[in-house]
């Protein structure tokens, strides 16, 4: 287990899966989502204060991943989409069946505006050598998400560290 397996050092810096969201940035996903975590921000529900403040509405930086959460069926779609795939990758590829995500942190860009359509794409960044944790042996990645609105500007990264691994017997 101590040598990468080519084809994934090959991935290391690779742009993987870009995906278009199958929806518009809209208002009533913000207001879903605002509602649930009872978010009373007059940004997101105050036509004057959005405008006084970013020009037009914005959807919170905390939704920056919604907008590409497939629904669960769509006529067009033939396979399951995986959120994170470079991840699933890993694991199959490097025969770790077991996985937790150790850290993740998002850098937001310009902020995402209604009727957006966003863009994303996935960027493994690194694997490492073997590691024994209490949890048992694999190895650790690092993977960004990238998101792009329609202009090609950033809205956000999600970096994200991954930990593949085997249970100890």
């Amino acid at each position: 287990m101590s040598e990468l397996d080519p084809e994934v050092q090959a991935w290391i810096g690779e742009k993987r899966y870009p995906v278009e969201s199958e929806f518009d940035v809209e208002r009533g996903y913000i207001f879903s989502s605002c509602s649930s975590v009872e978010n009373a921000n007059p940004l997101y529900w105050d036509e004057k204060t959005a405008n006084d403040v970013t020009d037009g509405f914005i959807a919170p930086p905390t939704m920056i991943s919604a907008w590409f959460r497939p629904h669960q069926w769509a006529p067009h779609r033939e396979a399951q989409i995986l959120p994170l795939q470079v991840h699933f990758d890993l694991k199959e590829k490097l025969e770790l069946p077991e996985a937790v995500m150790t850290d993740n942190t998002i850098v937001f860009g310009v902020p995402v505006r209604v009727g957006d359509r966003l863009r994303t794409h996935q960027v493994l960044r690194s694997v490492s050598e073997p590691k024994t944790t209490r949890l048992g042996t694999g190895r650790f990645w690092e993977i960004d998400v990238i998101y792009e609105n329609q202009h090609g500007e950033s809205v956000g990264i999600e970096s994200y560290t991954g930990f593949g691994y085997r249970r100890k017997a």
